[in-house]
């Protein structure tokens, strides 16, 4: 397949990167907003792949390549009118998350896949990762039997730069979306009800965008089981995700190994790692080629589509709930998003 990839930034640098040596792919067509970042890239990963990687002179170009299918790793805003393009052309795309930054904006985009009859599939790579996968097969097979609490974690070493804020979406949006998306897709069941708060304490650029540097959620499943989701852009000790899954028989930890970030309190219990987990793509690392790898059989109709936009959207209802609860300070039921959602028409 010849790939059409966009955005050349951070993790489009090593999505790029990831892709070209990926099986399957035998050509990657590099495109970005600025056309010289994206020679930048194309020559860097091109002197090292065993395939073609060559730059677009223009995101337009990139649509007109050639490509059978789309990788997008744009900036946040653009996720949505590029969706729709590679729908409207016919293409099976990647896209990170998330679709849009607001219901409207996604509706309208995976209407256009749906019109289309085309793949979307979104970037929640935590489904590709070995803890998350083997936690997955261990509540399926009963292993814990009733699961009745799951305390999820994802914490930043650092914040990220002020700019960054206004597009992300906000705390809720952008980091604990991962953790919703991770609890649908464990348990196989839908939360009913949501309770979310959050700070903001530290710089005063997140005052100043409207957002939080630490939240904390209490999601109701449908099932009955609670689950807690914590986020900070603060934690000095370093990169911290992980998912705790307490059950009647058992209780399982994803994300606890030698570089997980924390100290105990006991006496003579285990120190913090000498070299923890320091940032997203470090930590996930395995699970983002995977994720990459899935799609390249899927767009090829060789594997199902893992993560369809409309899962995506899911995600997104519990943390549009959560923000809401967050900024009314009370409890919000998923019906009362879901409703809004019908009125767009989805």
């Amino acid at each position: 397949m010849r790939i059409g990839f966009l955005g050349a930034g951070r993790i489009g640098s090593f999505h790029a990167a990831a892709l070209a040596a990926t099986d399957g792919v035998d050509a990657l067509l590099i495109g970005d907003a600025d056309p010289a970042r994206a020679a930048g890239l194309a020559a860097r990963i091109d002197a090292d792949a065993a395939v073609p990687v060559t730059a677009a002179a223009s995101v337009d170009a990139v649509f007109s390549g050639g490509i059978d299918a789309l990788v997008i790793a744009t900036a946040t805003a653009s996720h949505a009118e590029l969706i729709t393009r590679a729908a409207r052309a016919g293409l099976p795309a990647y896209c990170e998350k998330p679709i849009a930054l607001d219901l409207a904006g996604t509706v309208r985009a995976l209407s256009e896949v749906a019109s289309a009859g085309t793949m979307l599939q979104m970037g929640f790579q935590r489904r590709f990762d070995a803890g998350y996968r083997a936690a997955r097969e261990a509540l399926r097979e009963g292993r814990l039997g009733r699961v009745h609490t799951i305390r999820a974690i994802t914490s930043d070493a650092a914040p990220p730069p002020p700019e960054f804020l206004p597009h992300s979406g906000g705390l809720i949006r952008d980091c604990l979306v991962h953790d919703f998306d991770a609890v649908r897709w464990l348990t196989g069941r839908e939360v009913v009800e949501v309770f979310a708060s959050g700070s903001a304490d530290g710089a005063a650029f997140f005052r100043e965008a409207g957002d939080v540097d630490t939240a904390a959620a209490l999601l109701t499943l449908d099932d009955g089981t609670l689950v807690t989701a914590t986020a900070t852009r603060y934690n000095g000790a370093g990169y911290d995700v992980r998912m705790e899954l307490s059950g009647e028989r058992d209780q399982l930890v994803v994300g606890l190994d030698g570089r997980t970030p924390f100290t105990s309190a006991e006496p003579g219990g285990p120190a913090g790692p000498g070299r923890p987990w320091a940032h997203f793509l470090e930590r996930f690392e395995d699970a983002y080629r995977a994720e990459l790898a899935a799609f390249v059989r899927a767009a090829r109709g060789e594997a199902p589509n893992p993560c369809s936009g409309q899962q995506a959207l899911y995600a997104l209802l519990v943390a549009e709930a959560c923000e809401l609860s967050r900024l009314e300070h009370r409890p919000v039921r998923l019906a009362e998003i879901t409703e809004r959602m019908a009125e767009l028409g989805a």
